[in-house]
């Protein structure tokens, strides 16, 4: 498996990891044997950065993911999230007080069946709590023991810069992919000042990318595609002409559209570790085969230019969790 450092860490962590957040459903239909089988494989690979979140599931993908890698905790860098949260009625929280902070790290503690998490990244950055007394109440779970390293997810360069002045940021984590590549806005220039590592989720639209469904009659009734925008029919339809290119182009290239997209954010940079979600075996093999993929200047710059010509239409989150960004 080839690794890439974690910022300035010194971890290495294999150069694709793997996005847990599908595999207790979220994507349309649970199957915990596939699940389980696939984590298992993606270990046996060399797959050691998993990556789950508090809120997913409500802890069950925490729970899940625990049951699966207890007997094989010391080969895996797991990390997990806490910030996203919501009142009885639906409605979206952000939270970052010590307190819940705290609070949070413990219950995951319980879910995951472990006594540490390697990496702990606030979810979204709630505005309404200073950054540094966030940083702060999660710099003393650092002492104590029960995480090893910060992270930030979705943030804003100054959050970023105000937080490293607290304690060392190994990782923030957002959405870059072809047709999201909203880190090239300064984000990615700040990390690397700042040794930061850019940890890519999403890196193949939410498989729009990989070709894996075309419009929302493709999903399932439940699935959580179904709210962003981007996906929406009418947007839909107009992205899908970016996919068809990225297809054509994976044709040409002897590739799966899969693996050229993972192999584009690769390229762009060996300090970015992309997290792709995998919920079956077979998307696992596929993706590790972007490792295989070499992409030359005037390839990189086409895929750029297919996108940039096109143009994405949509969102690509509802309105409530689109402010949530950036904090």
């Amino acid at each position: 498996m080839q690794t890439r450092l974690l910022g300035r860490t010194g971890e290495r962590l294999a150069a694709i990891g793997f996005g847990c957040m599908g595999l207790v459903g979220w994507y349309g239909v649970r199957d915990d044997a596939e699940g389980r089988a696939t984590l298992l494989e993606a270990v046996d690979r060399g797959v050691n950065h998993l990556d789950t979140a508090s809120s997913y599931q409500l802890g069950e993908n925490e729970r899940f993911v625990g049951s699966v890698i207890r007997d094989r905790r010391s080969e895996v860098f797991l990390a997990s999230k806490y910030g996203i949260t919501r009142t009885a009625d639906g409605t979206l929280v952000i939270d970052n007080k010590p307190d819940s902070l705290r609070k949070a790290v413990t219950a995951s503690l319980e879910r995951l069946g472990t006594d540490h998490i390697d990496l702990y990244y606030l979810h979204r950055i709630d505005r309404t709590v200073p950054i540094e007394e966030s940083v702060g109440a999660l710099a003393g779970l650092v002492r104590e023991g029960k995480i090893r390293y910060v992270g930030l997810s979705e943030c804003s360069i100054e959050t970023l810069r105000r937080a490293c002045a607290v304690h060392p940021i190994a990782a923030v984590q957002n959405e870059y992919s072809l047709w999201t590549r909203d880190p090239e806005r300064g984000m990615l220039s700040a990390c690397r000042e700042l040794g930061v590592a850019l940890v890519a989720y999403s890196p193949l639209g939410r498989g729009f990318l990989a070709g894996n469904f075309v419009s929302l009659a493709d999903l399932p009734a439940d699935d959580a595609r179904r709210n962003m925008p981007r996906f929406h029919d009418a947007h839909a339809a107009h992205n899908a002409r970016i996919a068809e290119g990225v297809r054509e182009l994976a044709r040409r290239k002897g590739c799966t559209p899969a693996q050229l997209a993972l192999a584009w954010v690769l390229a762009q940079g060996e300090d970015i570790l992309p997290i792709p979600g995998m919920k079956t075996r077979a998307h696992l093999r596929d993706n590790l085969g972007a490792l295989d993929v070499e992409l030359t200047p005037a390839e990189l710059h086409g895929l750029r230019a297919l996108v940039d010509e096109i143009g994405v239409r949509g969102e690509r989150y509802p309105p409530a969790m689109m402010q949530a960004l950036g904090g």
